[in-house]
């Protein structure tokens, strides 16, 4: 056991003896000063105390972006609680197993979610204090507290975050993140990207995501920069914003970057200040590195996940072109192995399943023993994902393991196809299932969604994909679809693809 003061939610007060006049957060016409942050965030922390709040407990908040977020997170970790982001776009019922799964002591929630709270305060621990965050509840809250000092000493291995994982294939997890991990995970952003004490931030990818929260904005805010919070994501507003408020740095998905490459005005658009843009959650079409390079905008590709808070390896910027389509080398303290089905490491550009170690794993699975020593084997998580690393040291994602066919007896990895119909014009969105084949075993099965005004056909979108791939590669089907299934975090829900086909 290791006591330390030091702890997540220490941050904003240390953060405001340095630089306590400038500003903090931008959010809808406002900012706070890192001083006034770190004020509130210490009379959050009394007044949880003051409701029984003590170490070892959750407090919840679901809600979309918005100061109030990081004032939980930081206000939560100083008192030794956890602090449980649920997101927003969840169902009642969703939101609800998660509740009942972590037991919060006290629940936040934004205004998306009012009507949920309603009906979830009435089947939840009526000694569960629910406050909103628009509604005046939370500032209410807030304003009761002391002034004085709220600090808990507390061990490195406590519990700092609890997020929970989609259940895309059954219900959520609740990934478990201390102290440490977190603190040598914002060590990786910080030294592994340009991060500046004068930066611009801009914060549209979900702030109750590990990569919103963790590879951006909190080592932002440690650096001392400014975090200009949106909602939610709307394409013309990020644009606007990038370029109005001279960004330094973003963190988005592919389908935010592509929204913003295809707004009116991005080529016209002033983004010379824009030098830190990462990218995660799902690889990145090669037509985006290209569409952004010509701006003379480098991206940094990301991999990780929630369970290695999240960071496992990045692509660096110098090295976006060169390197295109790769997930980098390895963050500075974690590291990764490529490994066959004994766990024994492959040879380079050998598909293999990637493991990873270091100090920013996850404790395990909140009340889950079974599940956490499924994907934890001595100090390694198992993620699941096939990769493979080429003679330079750059992991290329190939896939989940689950969504890999074999046809004719090789191997086929739907990532790689999907990149290649994302190359082909017209097309928006791509995604590859594996299906029974008579003949070849298995065989790819292609969805597309097409860009507006497109009337391509799915033999005209196959016929392409012939001359950008192996023929066992290329899908014996192409449907062109309306839209895409998608789980609440925005990735495409392949299960229900399979159902539909």
């Amino acid at each position: 056991m290791t006591i330390i003061d030091y702890g997540i939610g220490t941050y904003p007060a240390r953060r405001a003896k340095i630089r306590g006049d400038d500003v903090a957060i931008s959010f809808e016409g406002e900012d706070t000063t890192y001083a006034r942050f770190a004020g509130r965030v210490t009379r959050l922390a009394n007044s949880l105390k003051d409701l029984g709040v003590s170490p070892g407990d959750r407090v919840a908040y679901a809600g979309f972006n918005h100061p109030a977020l990081l004032e939980t997170f930081f206000a939560t970790t100083l008192v030794g609680a956890a602090c449980v982001l649920v997101n927003p776009r969840l169902a009642a019922p969703e939101v609800e197993y998660i509740l009942r799964d972590c037991t919060p002591s006290v629940v936040f929630f934004g205004e998306d979610q009012a009507q949920n709270a309603e009906r979830l305060r009435a089947g939840t621990d009526p000694e569960v204090r629910w406050f909103g965050v628009d509604d005046g509840g939370f500032e209410s809250l807030l304003a009761a507290g002391s002034d004085g000092d709220a600090v808990v000493p507390l061990d490195e291995d406590d519990t700092a975050l609890i997020m929970y994982t989609s259940g895309t294939t059954g219900n959520p997890k609740g990934v478990m993140l201390s102290h440490r991990a977190l603190l040598f995970q914002y060590f990786n952003a910080i030294l592994g990207e340009d991060f500046r004490q004068d930066d611009v931030n801009l914060s549209v990818a979900p702030l109750f995501h590990i990569a919103g929260l963790n590879m951006l904005a909190v080592p932002t805010f440690m650096m001392g920069g400014r975090i200009i919070i949106h909602r939610r994501f709307k394409a013309a507003e990020a644009l606007r914003a990038l370029a109005e408020h001279r960004v330094n740095s973003a963190f988005m998905v592919p389908a935010m970057l592509d929204a913003v490459a295809h707004e009116e005005g991005f080529d016209a658009a002033d983004l010379s200040m824009l030098r830190n843009l990462m990218v995660g959650g799902a690889p990145l079409p090669e037509r985006m590195f290209t569409t952004w390079a010509s701006k003379g905008i480098s991206i940094s590709q990301g991999f990780g996940m929630t369970e290695t808070a999240p960071g496992i390896r990045m692509l660096d910027p110098r090295d976006g072109i060169v390197k295109a389509g790769t997930a980098g080398r390895e963050h500075f303290f974690t590291e990764s192995r490529v490994v066959d089905l004994n766990g024994e490491d492959v040879a380079p550009d050998e598909p293999g399943e990637i493991w990873a170690h270091g100090p920013n794993l996850m404790t395990g699975y909140w009340g889950k023993p079974d599940e956490t020593a499924a994907v934890l084997q001595d100090g390694w998580y198992r993620t699941g994902d096939i990769g493979s690393v080429d003679s330079d040291d750059y992991l290329r994602i190939h896939d989940r393991m689950k969504d890999m066919y074999i046809s004719g007896g090789e191997n086929v990895y739907p990532a790689e196809v999907e990149n290649a119909l994302l190359n082909i014009a017209g097309v928006a969105e791509a995604a590859v299932i594996g299906v029974d084949d008579d003949r070849w075993g298995e065989s790819g099965v292609a969805f597309v969604v097409l860009d507006p005004g497109e009337d391509r056909t799915g033999d005209d979108i196959r016929d392409d994909a012939l001359t950008r791939l192996a023929r066992y590669k290329v899908p014996r089907e192409v449907f062109v679809v309306d839209d895409m299934p998608r789980t609440t975090t925005g990735k495409i829900r392949k299960n229900i693809l399979r159902k539909t086909y």
